[in-house]
């Protein structure tokens, strides 16, 4: 990676508990769940740094020992966790999370209304200083859909970072659980109108299959989510949709995941130059066709989308990995790996994405 490159990400953590396994809540309960950390932007800090990246993590935190057990583990995988803003009282945010299997899929209720981070706005925090050093800013949709005082400082540290000269990426992430903040006004229709703020200062966009269809209405021609089928052709069009859109966009990315089951994805991705008007996907067969990966038998799938946004910015901002055809490969290889550990943070290396780039993909032990 280029050592000047440092990726900050800012965003809500939360603490996660999960029944073991695939069991239900109503057969973990009353009982033991499994705890682990969670959160969008911070599960795109932990990968990077694990794949041998600079990463910082920017968040609002309570000053208890729950929260300084999750900046003592990120900090331990060395990730800079120096600018957490810590306040007196408040809480840290929990998401329970079921695992699904075969038919049934994975179910999430949150906890999280009232956590420090919801409840802070853009004058509680200096962004400068916050910022000072970091060459990249990652974002998502999940700050903003909490409340609107958290839109409003998503929307700024944007601000700050173009200002600053800083290369921005938005992940689109939509949840159809969250943008309830504002009574009376559709959740998608709130979620367009605040990224449609946010997502202009982006250098680089990022969404699922489905973000850009409910975030911004534009959709894949003869697709079908719900069947798991995707015209995968179609996500060029959504690409330069959004790159007209949004001009000052230079890439689009957009992963591919083809369900199966809960334990079966087809998975893969596109990314999109928008000056060359030209989409690259992997992984790729030998003959050059679309070929995607078959994850049997997931572990877990909670954390893939972050895990494609770590390794694209990590390849994009490494001199080997940056040309497009080679970052999407890295991006598409690194989340492929995380659907086979369990919890949020994809922890792999940079040479175990590369083997899996390379075709070593049996499972085989490492003597």
């Amino acid at each position: 990676m280029n050592s000047n490159a440092v990726i900050a990400g800012f965003g809500e953590v939360m603490l996660r508990l999960c029944p073991a396994g695939k069991k239900r809540f109503a057969q973990a309960l009353p009982g033991t769940l499994e705890a682990s950390f969670g959160g969008g932007e911070a599960n795109v800090c932990a990968s990077i740094a694990m794949l041998g990246g600079k990463s910082r993590y920017l968040t609002a935190l309570p000053d208890n020992p729950v929260a300084k057990a999750f900046a003592a583990q990120l900090g331990g995988m060395f990730c800079d966790v120096s600018h957490i803003k810590y306040t007196a009282g408040g809480r840290m945010g929990v998401y329970y999370a079921e695992h699904g299997s075969n038919m049934r899929g994975s179910n999430v209720v949150y906890d999280r209304e009232g956590s420090v981070i919801s409840l802070l706005g853009a004058g509680d925090y200096d962004f400068k200083s916050m910022l000072s050093g970091v060459t990249h800013l990652h974002l998502s949709g999940i700050t903003p859909s909490l409340t609107e005082k958290a839109f409003e400082a998503t929307l700024a540290i944007a601000k700050t970072a173009a200002e600053m000269d800083i290369t921005i990426s938005i992940d689109l992430n939509y949840r159809k659980k969250l943008w309830n903040w504002e009574p009376g006004t559709a959740k998608s229709d709130l979620a367009r109108r605040c990224m449609s703020l946010i997502v202009p200062y982006a250098n680089i966009i990022i969404g699922n299959e489905e973000d850009a269809s409910d975030v911004f209405g534009i959709k894949a021609s003869d697709t079908s989510i719900d069947e798991g089928k995707l015209n995968i052709a179609g996500y060029k069009e959504v690409a330069s949709e959004l790159a007209k859109r949004f001009p000052k966009a230079e890439f689009v990315a957009i992963t591919l995941r083809e369900s199966i089951s809960a334990d079966h994805n087809n998975w893969g991705g596109m990314l999109y130059d928008c000056k060359a008007n030209e989409a690259f996907f992997a992984p790729l067969a030998e003959n050059g066709a679309y070929a995607p990966y078959e994850i049997r038998n997931i572990v877990d799938r909670f954390g893939g989308g972050d895990s494609f946004c770590a390794g694209l910015l990590f390849a994009l901002n490494t001199p080997e990995l940056a040309d497009p055809r080679q970052a999407i490969r890295f991006a598409v290889a690194a989340s492929a790996l995380k659907h086979t550990i369990s919890g949020d943070y994809n922890f792999s290396s940079r040479k175990e994405v590369e083997n899996l780039m390379k075709g070593s993909a049996s499972g085989r032990v490492q003597r």
